[in-house]
This record gives C-alpha cells, structure tokens and sequence, in this order.
C-alpha cells in the first residue's frame, strides 16, 4: 500500500473514530503527495467542515460535485457547511440535491428541516421533518398517515391517527403528527391540547414545542407562546430557527419594535436569506415602516431574484411601483419558472398587479389567473362545504336566539364580510374615535364553537349550529365573559373596541346568542367589485375559497344569502355599510356609522388617515391617506374576463 492510501486509509478511521482534527492534519500530508485525488479532496472537506472550518471545505465540497454531481453525501455535507455560514438559501438547496438523489436518508431531511424552519417556512420544515419520519422504522398505520399528510389527505390522515393512538396512545410522533394536521386544518385549539399531551410525555421534544409556539400564535396566546419559544432558545442557543420564531411571534403579537430588533439579530447570522428578509419586511410594513419594508424586501430580492413572496410583498404595497427594470427582472424570473410553486404563484400575482399599474388589463388578467390557478391546486377549499354550513344556519338559527338573555356587555363591535369589502376603513374609522379601539382579527368565536362542541358526539350532523338552540341564559353570559376575558389582553382601557374577523358573517347567530347588544356592522361592495378584490388578491393564510373566480362566486351568494338572514330574524341588529356610499359621502356614512354603534360623533373621525397605528391587512397603506377612490371601478376593465363570475353571480339571484 503506498503512503497516500496509507494516510487515507487513517483518516478515514480518524472520520469514524470522531477525531476530524487528526483526519484534517492526514489529508493535508496525503495531498501534498497527490492534490487532485477525489477522495483526498472529499475526506478534506468532510473533515474540515466538521473540525469547524466550514469555510475551508466549500470550496473543497464544490470541486468534488463539479465532478462527481451524484455524491449524495457531498451535497449534504456541503449544506451543513453553508447552513454554519449563514448561507441557508444555498444550505437549503444542496440538502435537498442529496435527497433528491436519495429520498432514504432520515439525517438529512432532519437537517433540511432545521434549515427551512430557520428561514421561517413552517410548511417545508414539516415537509421535511414528515420524510426523515417515514424514513424511520414506524407502525405501518402510523406509516401511511405520514404518507397521507404529505399528499395533502388530511382528512384520512386524521382519521387514521385517531385511530393508531387508540392503541399506542403515549405516542408522541403519532400526537405529534395529528397535532400538525388540527394546525393545518383550521382545528388550532386542538391542535394545542394534543402538543400540550405530546410535551407533557416528552418534555425535550423540541419540533413538537416549535409546534406548539406556531399553534399558540395563531391562536393569539401570543405571551405563552413567547414563553415556549424561550424555553426552546434556553435549551438550543445557536438554533437559528428559535431566533426567527422568535422575531415572527413578537411581529405577529404587534410588538413590531422588538420584532425588529430581532430581526436584525437572525441576519446578522444570515445576512443574504431572502425568506427571513422578507418576514423582516413583512413586520416592518404592517408596523408601519412602508419605507423600510421597501429596502428590505428588494434586498431580498437582490439575495435571491426569485424571491416570489418578496416581489408580491413589493407589489401589493400601495405606495410602490416597478421601475422598467424592475418589471422586466420580475418577468424573466416568471416566465423561467415552468413548474407550479409557491414562487411561480408569488410571481404571477405580483406581475398581475404590476400589469394592472401600467393599465395593461390582458396580460394582467392572464397573470393573475395563473396565479390563482396555482394556488388552488395548494388548496383543499369545498364550495359544498360552505353552501352546507350556511344552509344549516339558516334551517337552525332563528329570531328566538335574540331573546333569551346573554351577556349585557356593549363593548364589543364586529366588523363583518368579505375581505377587501371595506372592513379595515370602518375599523380605522372607528379607532380614530376617543372611546374605541382596534384590536385585531380576533380568533375568539371559532374558539368559543370549539369549546361548545368540544368532546361531544354530533351525530351524522354537526353540533353547530344547532347547539346554540340548547343554551341556557347562564351558558350565554359565560360564553360572553369568555369572550370578553380572552380579548381583554388586546385592550388597553377604552370602553369600546372593534373585533374585524370578516369570517366572523357566518357567526353573527353566536354572536347575538351570548351578546344581544353587540354592534355589528356588515361592510359590503359591490358584488362583482368585491369579488374581483379578492381574486387579484393572494393572502398570506387562509381565505381559501378566493383562487378560482367559481369558488368567489359561490362563497358571495352564499354570503349573501346568510346575510338577507340575519337582517330578517335580527331587524336592526345589523348595520350594512356599502364601501362606495363611504367613498361618495364620507361624512353622512360616518354619522351613520357612529349612531348604529351608539357613540357621539367626534371630527378625528373623518380624519381617520391621520391616525398612527399598526394595521395587519392588505390596506395598510390605504387606510393612512384620504378616501381611496381608484379601485371602485377598477374590475369592469376586466369585465370581459369575468363573464363566468358575472354569469354565475346573476345566476345566483344576486343583483348586479
């Protein structure tokens, strides 16, 4: 044996044996003999970058995939080396050419995830951590709901897992799992109470705690779930992922100057990450910092220039345009990517409004119905769903709601309807008033149902609505106070305060049965206005019936009729409030306004722009100038595309 297979046959051993000094200092003096031998080259990358010297093994790394692509183990070994770096887009990408080459290996799926949840993708990051899952010796129950989950199955996923924990009910990969399936599904208080059993059996599980601070967040609990992500931060200090949790709960709690602040902190770690750039730019948009959120997202782009969340985000700024350049970049970046994507959708959106700027309507249209057709195949949205629950209000809920007690309390105002309808003008319109506050979109009724229905068997029909008939006057108070004390954390002492969930429509029957003297406000638009709103409108989550112009038209009849409902069975308990009524004469629809909600008029009302404070929708911009005019009439330049909504519309007996 020569003295260069003698040297790397004991650094080799040196590698196995977990000594990666030695086996550096063996290769340094076999490649001496011979500098260009591959596996000289690899075994000193590997031993490098896991002696700490990331930055010596890339270039090594690199030199062997130039001429050996299909190295499988190169590729992750050269992703761990740039995830030290703070390079994750470039990390991410050479884990996932390993498992692309080898879908069989669970370590690096499991690094892959902590990649992907540290540039904040908690659907890739649960993508992955399912596949170094599957890739483990489980149950072939348990087996196969892995499999279903990451199809997109979840309802057979779920069911399945209910039925593998009643026979292993302590395990907490299975709990786990379920858990990321109430998260993905909408069932967030369950989801809770599942990582809540799951981290009681395994206290150092630490992706099913990332779960639980994710699940607590979209439930508001903004401060247990800054509590669960210190205890992850405690127990993984140089785990990038808690960081930017970390930053997105506090931006999503509202407490956007310490958001920024650790924003800043994640990318002094990963300078160049488009994904945490864009999160940052995110907070400091609805934070009010339209300015910055500008720099920061086309700093994302510059990092990575097929940033789609990034061009959207720039895009679906008010106050932002696309130079020729700009345009031209983002087009190229579109049309080179051929396959559906989450960056493909982000694109085709943001080009479709970059086209409507420009008063381009063709190709606008063509873009944003790209877009939506490539979100919808992301989506599990059921039309029939929504026709069914609405037709189970109406068979269930009845005038005799109104009259049976519940809590006295006023101070609640709902803003209720379809998104982009108006509803975040009515809510700075009255937050501008000295009594009221805004809020948030309050999850609180969905809760409030989830704890009404919860461990009871429905049946073959579902308990809501018709458990509201059963409630006594007591239970009523109690879900009211139950509502009051849950949204009492938003609250900082005004005597009013604005609760804008537009989902909250279908709920007004709840809403009325534990408050009888409850504002709410209906904010409409024009039908085929509305609609149009929210087809060119691409939501960061939820919203789910908007991606095809069909799903649109279904969901407004349905939330049409359901509304003629409520006004019928509760006559006066609803106040209707038509955006372009707003925009024609701002002052008589404020003085109606402030009468159906009981309060004096004040002049800031009509100054409602002038009012400083974090707004989380899409009219964060909007909503800090005056009236805002253009987009009245702005579908009917698309009016030739939208002959189907049109049609479907009219159809449906809704008046155009």
């Amino acid at each position: 044996m020569s003295s260069v297979e003698t040297l790397f046959a004991q650094a080799s051993d040196a590698l196995r044996n977990q000594d990666p000094l030695r086996a550096r200092d063996l290769c340094l003096e076999a490649r001496r003999q011979d500098p260009n031998d591959p596996r000289l080259v690899m075994l000193h990358g590997f031993a490098l970058r896991r002696s700490g010297d990331e930055a010596g093994a890339v270039p090594l790394l690199r030199r062997i995939l130039s001429m050996d692509p299909s190295v499988e183990i190169a590729h992750h070994e050269l992703g761990l080396a740039l995830k030290e770096l703070g390079r994750l887009s470039e990390a991410r990408r050479a884990m996932e050419r390993a498992v692309a080459l080898n879908p069989k290996m669970p370590a690096v799926w499991r690094d892959l995830y902590e990649v992907r949840a540290a540039e904040g993708d908690d659907l890739g990051a649960a993508e992955a951590y399912r596949h170094a899952m599957g890739n483990k010796e489980l149950d072939p129950l348990l087996h196969k709901a892995v499999e279903l989950v990451g199809q997109g199955r979840l309802g057979v996923a779920e069911g399945i897992c209910r039925q593998y924990l009643k026979r292993r009910p302590h395990d907490v990969d299975a709990i786990r799992l379920l858990a990321e399936v109430g998260i993905a599904i909408g069932s967030i208080g369950e989801a809770i109470l599942l990582l809540e059993r799951c981290l009681e059996l395994a206290p150092g599980f630490h992706v099913a705690r990332a779960n639980y601070v994710t699940a607590l967040s979209r439930h508001q609990r903004f401060d247990e779930a800054l509590t669960e992500n210190g205890l992850l931060r405690k127990e993984q200090p140089n785990n990038l992922a808690h960081q930017v949790q970390f930053a997105t709960t506090l931006s999503m709690a509202g407490r956007f100057e310490l958001a920024h602040g650790e924003f800043a902190k994640a990318l002094e770690r990963a300078p160049d990450n488009e994904r945490i750039l864009t999160s940052y730019g995110h907070s400091l948009r609805y934070g009010g910092k339209g300015e910055e959120a500008i720099a920061v997202y086309l700093r994302a782009i510059a990092a990575e220039p097929s940033a789609g969340e990034a061009y959207w985000s720039l895009a679906n700024l008010k106050t932002f345009r696309f130079d020729d350049t700009q345009f031209a970049d983002m087009q190229s970046q579109y049309n080179a990517l051929t396959r559906p994507s989450e960056d493909k959708y982000h694109l085709a959106f943001a080009v479709g409004k970059a086209f409507e700027d420009r008063e381009e309507y063709d190709p606008s249209f063509a873009a944003y119905a790209e877009g939506n057709a490539i979100k919808r195949q992301f989506s599990g949205y059921d039309a029939e769903k929504t026709t069914g629950r609405v037709d189970r209000l109406i068979s269930h809920c009845g005038a005799d709601l109104w009259n049976e007690g519940g809590h006295p309390s006023d101070e609640a105002i709902f803003i209720v309807g379809l998104p982009r309808a108006g509803s975040t003008l009515l809510e700075q319109i009255l937050a501008s008033h000295s009594q009221v506050e805004a809020t948030a979109e309050l999850p609180f009724i969905g809760r409030i149902i989830g704890d009404m229905v919860s461990g009871r068997d429905g049946g073959d029909e579902p308990l809501y609505p018709r458990i509201l008939n059963e409630l006594s006057p007591e239970e009523r108070v109690a879900r009211g106070q139950q509502y009051l004390d849950l949204a009492s954390g938003y609250r900082t002492g005004k005597s009013r305060f604005i609760d804008k969930l537009p989902n909250n429509w279908e709920h007004v029957a709840l809403i009325k049965a534990i408050f009888p003297n409850a504002t709410i406000v209906d904010a409409r638009r024009h039908p085929m206005a509305a609609c149009f709103a929210n087809f060119k409108q691409l939501f960061a989550r939820g919203q789910e019936f908007t991606y095809s112009l069909e799903d649109i038209g279904r969901y407004y009849s349905d939330y049409l009729r359901l509304m003629d409902h409520w006004h019928r069975v509760f006559p006066g308990g609803l106040l209707t409030v038509q955006y372009e009524a707003v925009v024609a004469d701002l002052d008589a629809q404020v003085h109606r306004l402030l009468d159906h909600c009981g309060l004096a008029f004040e002049e800031a009302c009509l100054r409602y722009h002038e009012q400083d404070r974090a707004v989380r929708t899409a009219s964060s911009e909007q909503v800090r100038q005056p009236i805002y005019r253009d987009a009245l009439s702005l579908w009917e330049h698309y009016r030739e595309h939208l002959q189907p909504l049109e049609t479907l519309l009219k159809r449906q007996g809704v008046s155009l």
